[in-house]
């Protein structure tokens, strides 16, 4: 885990993350030397009624503090930098792995366990990396230094640290080993969380129209209520490390102040030196309750790092390495060859069976069939957005898989089931088709796809915002968007997956129309549920259950086709 996380650390944040040592070091040697400088204030220049000195050695305290200062200053600027660029670093690297994601990946994991392996298990990683270039540096030294110059000043009472060193270990052990999957558990929850938020903002509108909210409010308080019974549980473990850790260092102190103080009358120690070991001491446990808390942390991201390098370790299902770069599509012809897919990757649990298909350039080919026949899983393969299970898709002349992805679906544009926009213009949601499209191209694309006329009606036209998910405009406006936003890309292969669903027969009938006399030389393929969409295309296919049931134009298929004359007659008796 730790091998792949460092990897991403850049060099600058690589040369502050070193930085950051050297300027702890110069910190608390400054610390450590303050409490010698103090005893020998008492010891001496008190002792003797030396106000000179007194005076010398407290100026030469105050600089060791200011000097003390920009080393902590510094450090803490420089373990900022490291940590936070480490932290932008890896949430890149989590996004733009995200991006690479075939639907075969994406369909591992949650939206909202995404959401929380880019938030707080990243901070959760970037608080980790602070403490350990910092505090981990911090502690040790600290304890170092402060007890070298306790058993300097007096061996035998700092033999008082044998007996807290080791119950202060035991303690962190035990609560780091506990803690582990409670904290394991506690991300679950937050993923829950998320999601549960997600599916309540993304459909708030449906929430109303049902008046689901007392529904809604219940699950979000038992959600969150599991939240904090499982941080209470994580958390219960972990404020036992601090009592323990004060009963500790109290103890020490009485013991200190006990022995010392009979060692003072007895004219073994001076006060000076008590005084100092006193500091030392507090600064030897300090330091050890320090790392006792860096333990923890560490115990909680670790849970986070595993789940950050869970993503990053994610070996991709579909990838073009082994493409050849210079192939292009040279026309828009599609073969499937015995295909098969499973979306569980096993040949005997079949979404898409024994697939034979030849369509031609330029064809224009309908998709029926009943919920659940495989009509979208069928069409998926064409531009790799899943990979066969077995058997070969043939697009262009050459398998799907000898094409660059990018050079594939440049030339393959596809209209999905959910028709999805973005926060932003409209202009700039139907040039996702065409960065470098000109306002005369998007007219034109709107006008194919029955989209121009509502546009015109906006006050700000094109450049109307949509706001997020495109909540401005209805579903059938939004098919229309997207529709127009396919035509942009001026593909070889266009795919409709039910894209004119909800839009009315004379608007669908003028959008086929316009595909009839704009795209002549684009293979078009249409699943529809109604028959009106697809009567008139060069060929029609019948899915049913993962297998082309029958395929043939509409007059063919009436004659030969029960499946197909079923739904027929079942739309014409419901139009009737």
């Amino acid at each position: 885990m730790l091998k792949t996380l460092l990897r991403l650390m850049s060099k600058t944040d690589r040369k502050y993350a070193l930085i950051t040592p050297l300027l702890i070091v110069g910190e608390v040697a400054m610390e450590t030397t303050i409490p010698l400088m103090m005893a020998r204030i008492v010891d001496v220049g008190i002792a003797n009624s030396d106000m000179g000195y007194v005076f010398r050695s407290g100026i030469i305290m105050m600089l060791m503090a200011l000097v003390s200062l920009f080393f902590g200053a510094g450090a803490a600027r420089t373990a900022s930098v490291a940590s936070t660029g480490f932290a932008a670093s890896i949430r890149q690297a989590v996004f733009f792995k995200i991006q690479d994601f075939s639907f075969g990946n994406i369909d591992k994991f949650s939206t909202s366990s995404l959401l929380t392996r880019l938030t707080t298990d990243i901070n959760n990683i970037q608080m980790s990396t602070m403490m350990v270039i910092r505090t981990c540096v911090r502690a040790p030294f600290m304890f170092a230094m402060a007890l070298f110059m306790a058993v300097s000043i007096n061996a035998r009472l700092a033999a008082v640290f044998l007996v807290a060193v080791p119950v202060i270990v035991i303690v962190v052990a035990i609560v780091s080993k506990l803690a582990m999957p409670k904290f394991r558990m506690l991300l679950r929850k937050i993923d829950d969380l998320n999601r549960v938020v997600q599916e309540n903002l993304a459909g708030i509108r449906v929430v109303k129209a049902f008046v689901r909210e007392p529904f809604e409010d219940k699950k979000f308080n038992y959600t969150t209520t599991e939240v904090r019974n499982a941080q209470l549980s994580a958390e219960r473990l972990i404020i036992i490390n601090m009592p323990v850790m004060q009963m500790v260092i109290y103890a020490c102190i009485v013991a200190i102040l006990w022995f010392g103080g009979n060692m003072i009358i007895v004219g073994g120690m001076q006060t000076g030196q008590l005084i100092s070991f006193i500091t030392y001491v507090t600064q030897i446990l300090m330091s050890l309750m320090m790392i006792s808390m860096i333990f923890i942390q560490l115990v909680n991201s670790k849970a986070s790092g595993d789940r950050v390098v869970e993503i990053l370790n994610e070996p991709l299902e579909i990838n073009d390495e082994k493409a050849n770069p210079k192939l292009k599509l040279d026309d828009g012809s599609i073969k499937f060859e015995d295909v098969a897919f499973s979306y569980q990757h096993d040949i005997m649990n079949c979404a898409v069976r024994h697939i034979n298909l030849d369509i031609k350039s330029g064809e224009t080919v309908g998709i029926i069939g009943g919920t659940g026949s495989s009509k979208s899983s069928l069409v998926q393969l064409i531009p790799r957005l899943y990979d066969v299970t077995a058997g070969r898709v043939i697009v262009g002349g050459h398998d799907v898989r000898e094409y660059k992805l990018d050079v594939l679906r440049n030339d393959v544009s596809m209209v999905l089931q959910k028709n999805v926009l973005f926060s932003g213009t409209i202009a700039d949601n139907l040039r996702w088709g065409n960065e470098h499209a000109t306002m005369d191209e998007i007219k034109e694309a709107c006008r194919d796809a029955c989209a121009d006329e509502f546009i015109s009606s906006f006050p700000d036209g094109y450049m109307t915002d949509l706001g997020q998910g495109g909540v401005n405009v209805s579903g059938g406006q939004k098919q229309r968007l997207c529709i127009a936003r396919a035509l942009l890309k001026k593909p070889k292969i266009i795919i409709l997956d039910d894209s004119t669903s909800a839009v009315d027969t004379e608007t669908d009938a003028r959008i086929r129309g316009a595909f009839r006399t704009k795209l002549k030389d684009t293979t078009t393929i249409i699943i529809a549920q109604r028959v009106s969409s697809i009567e008139d295309a060069d060929k029609i296919i019948v899915m049913d259950n993962g297998r082309i049931s029958a395929q043939g134009t509409h007059d063919e298929l009436m004659e030969t086709c029960d499946i197909y004359k079923e739904i027929y007659d079942s739309q014409q008796k419901g139009a009737e």
